[in-house]
């Protein structure tokens, strides 16, 4: 989850290259601006290795660092961090994919450009991996990374718009249990923007589809979307629910189950409101990122069906 250090960042440089189009220098242009070109490209470079270099300290920090390794992790989290990591390269690739449009760079080239921003990044933070002693280069990672970049780029090819975009939403987790909170402060730290970001038990991704987009001769309002989420809880590690303590003692939890779970709700496509504001044209494409809090229904992996009033 490491990988949502950049997502502000890329938010405030789109709010800003958008907001700003009311000057002639800022429009999108119609042909190739090699002055734009060279401020996307410095800003990028700019940020990727200011994020990276903050990643770096920040995550890795406090932990043994190795000569490079692999680390086969495809069993782990019920695989909730694959679903991350798709996430995360969708989200990055489709907002570079943006940014470019102001280059004057054509539309397969801006595509391109922001398919592989989103791949390159999560490539370094992988290799980053392979030399901490605590994790290691995962193909399972980087397969996923692949797939959250090819997303974007396949549907701006044969569709020139993200009919099916991925949208992510979290709750806090409740640990009454004294040994449970003290395993998820450890785990997942203790502030709310940490559990947030790195408590699977607590995350939901989603795939939602714009209904309009595959039927346009229908009666669906243009915003409506439908989303497939899928969750998981009772996760108190990253293959099984057993551990030792700082006290050196085993604690057995294998009698709490790790459940995967699996979501039907109704969403909205903010982009497909019209408005003439750009300020709040940037402001829909950052509520994409996140699902809408909506009724949803509920299969998971015991074989249960639940309803929710707001799931979220």
């Amino acid at each position: 989850m490491k990988k949502y250090l950049l997502l502000i960042t890329l938010a405030l440089l789109c709010y800003r290259s958008t907001a700003q189009k009311k000057e002639p220098f800022f429009s999108i242009p119609d042909t190739v601006s090699p002055g734009h070109i060279w401020i996307l490209g410095g800003a990028s470079l700019t940020l990727y290795g200011t994020s990276l270099a903050a990643l770096n300290t920040a995550w890795y920090k406090g932990y043994p660092r190795s000569s490079f390794h692999f680390f086969n992790d495809m069993n782990e989290w019920l695989q909730m961090d694959k679903a991350g990591h798709i996430f995360t390269a969708y989200i990055i690739s489709k907002y570079n994919r943006e940014l470019w449009k102001w280059s004057g760079l054509s539309r397969k080239q801006q595509i391109w450009i922001g398919g592989f921003s989103g791949l390159g990044y999560q490539s370094v933070i992988e290799i980053l991996d392979g030399f901490s002693s605590e994790w290691g280069f995962s193909w399972g990672d980087m397969g996923a990374n692949a797939v959250g970049s090819a997303l974007m780029v396949s549907q701006e090819l044969i569709w020139n718009e993200q009919r099916i975009q991925l949208k992510f939403s979290a709750h806090p987790e409740k640990y009454d249990d004294p040994l449970l909170k003290e395993k998820a402060e450890n785990l997942f730290g203790p502030s709310f923007w940490e559990r947030t970001l790195k408590d699977y038990n607590g995350q939901t991704y989603w795939l939602s589809v714009n209904l309009h987009s595959f039927a346009p001769q229908s009666n669906w309002p243009k915003w409506l979307n439908i989303s497939a989420g899928y969750g998981a809880k009772g996760m108190l590690g990253g293959d099984n629910n057993i551990w030792t303590d700082d006290h050196g003692i085993t604690r057995n939890y294998t009698h709490i189950k790790r459940v995967r779970q699996f979501y039907l709700s109704p969403d909205i496509d903010f982009t497909k409101i019209k408005t003439r504001k750009k300020g709040v044209k940037v402001l829909f494409q950052l509520l994409n990122m996140v699902k809408v809090p909506a009724p949803a229904l509920e299969f998971n992996s015991e074989g249960k069906v639940k309803v929710h009033a707001l799931a979220f």
